[in-house]
């Protein structure tokens, strides 16, 4: 089979076109605004990538036209399509279908899906599951929402009878606006957490807890749920109905629970030790993942001791607490945190790790969906309480971070462009620094551009 896929360069969607790779099946594909690193990882299996959603493509004449979410109907200010050629393919009646509902139909099928979802953790806590798996001997698949370290990459069949995903909240596709996890219809099913997200799609957290509640009656009366103890919010799905086995974790009274600091604790199941997890990682939301994945690889026979040895190997994902470099004794982190609770856990995890009066430089754009409306903007002083000093890039907002960041006082400072961000950061930083860039997008570059920044200040 032929697939080409609109919007091939987004972590899931990419995903996608490696698996379809693996299996066998031409992929190409096409996007607007390409960076890594997605684009380098297709292009090293060889996927032909298309620049821009030109309707001339319809000479590809693949089998199947696989859409990604980034499509919509929507037109240019001149009335012009903004994807002409999701227009060619409805126009002259071609066959499509959504990235979920394919890989529903072509991998998923027969498989023992773990499903991971939640409004944080998601991409780690699978890349954790998937690694226990593999530690185990499982040979799992998966996808993940990113690059595994341990992995090298996002996506992969698996030899194994299980399949390992991220199961995301957000809306399938233009033409299919049930939450992508729906579709995967998983035997055992991760609860990690639910806050408001996505307001753009979503109206209340009653809406996102209705979509969750959907993933909860796909799950069979043979699989588990896995749900964190300590969410309201997570209760009440529960209490709308749930027809599997629960197993819960984080709350005292939970069923796997954790003894110790975040980088070094006693897994309990029950109140019996049964495991001890010793890492590199930091943050209570990183324990909480661990949890999450011990209690889930338990449903498929891999005991907690064991799945604990596996996490003393974990690497975490690229774009995670990432180490970009270390000029002049100040560091530089690349994170993927962009939900005001993301970011202040992320903060509050390097703290945990720092001595005493060494300075953390939180630089960070609201670049989402969601914090580009403004609707999250006044719990920001709230995520950024343990930085220092807080850097914000204000482009592209309908709203004033500085009114926003107000009640930071000196400590925090918004500039309009990156390269006045850049000159704020180096004005500002000294030996011993540690300067966290957090952003769910590219952010022009800026890793690189403050080490270079630095090299030459």
């Amino acid at each position: 089979m032929h697939i080409h896929i609109l919007g091939i360069c987004g972590t899931f969607m990419g995903g996608v076109a490696a698996l379809a790779r693996e299996a066998g099946h031409k992929v190409t594909g096409c996007d607007a605004g390409v960076y890594p690193p997605m684009s380098d990882q297709l292009r090293a299996l060889g996927i032909d990538l298309i620049e821009g959603f030109g309707a001339d493509q319809l000479q590809l004449k693949p089998d199947m036209w696989v859409i990604g979410n980034v499509v919509s109907r929507a037109r240019q200010p001149d009335g012009t399509p903004r994807y002409p050629l999701m227009e060619a393919i409805l126009d002259a009646g071609l066959p499509y279908t959504s990235g979920p509902q394919w890989l529903a139909e072509h991998v998923l099928q027969g498989r023992h899906v773990l499903a991971v979802a939640g409004t944080h953790g998601k991409t780690t806590t699978t890349s954790m599951l998937a690694w226990v798996l593999e530690q185990a001997g499982l040979q799992p698949g998966f996808l993940v929402g990113g690059v595994p370290m341990n992995f090298g990459v996002s996506a992969r069949l698996g030899a194994g009878r299980h399949f390992v995903i991220e199961a995301d909240e957000y809306d399938t596709a233009f033409f299919d606006k049930r939450s992508k996890f729906v579709h995967y219809r998983p035997r055992t099913a991760i609860l990690n957490n639910l806050e408001f997200d996505h307001a753009d799609i979503f109206d209340d957290l009653a809406a996102i807890e209705r979509q969750f509640h959907h993933l909860v009656r796909t799950v069979p009366s043979t699989g588990r749920v896995v749900v964190n103890g300590l969410e309201e919010s997570l209760a009440r799905v529960l209490h709308a109905g749930c027809w599997s086995e629960v197993r819960s974790f984080g709350a005292a009274d939970g069923d796997f629970t954790a003894e110790g600091e975040p980088h070094a604790f006693d897994v309990l199941r029950r109140g019996e030790r049964v495991g001890q997890v010793e890492w590199s990682l930091g943050g209570v939301h990183n324990q909480l993942n661990a949890l999450a994945a011990i209690a889930a690889a338990d449903h498929v026979g891999v005991a907690p001791a064991q799945a604990a040895q596996a996490l003393a190997r974990f690497e975490n994902v690229k774009r995670r607490m990432e180490l970009r470099g270390t000029v002049r004794g100040i560091s530089v982190y690349d994170d993927f945190a962009h939900h005001p609770t993301a970011i202040r856990t992320t903060v509050d995890g390097l703290r945990r790790r720092l001595p005493p009066g060494q300075r953390i430089l939180a630089v960070f754009e609201p670049r989402s969906n969601t914090m580009k409306l403004g609707t999250m903007k006044s719990q920001l002083p709230w995520s950024l309480e343990q930085a220092d000093l807080a850097f914000c890039h204000s482009g592209g907002l309908g709203w004033d971070p500085r009114e926003a960041l107000a009640p930071m006082g000196g400590r925090a400072q918004v500039a309009d462009s990156i390269d006045e961000l850049v000159r704020q950061v180096v004005q500002a930083a000294r030996s011993g620094d540690q300067v966290l860039c957090m952003s769910n997008g590219g952010f022009g570059g800026i890793h690189g551009r403050l080490l270079q920044a630095l090299q030459n200040a």
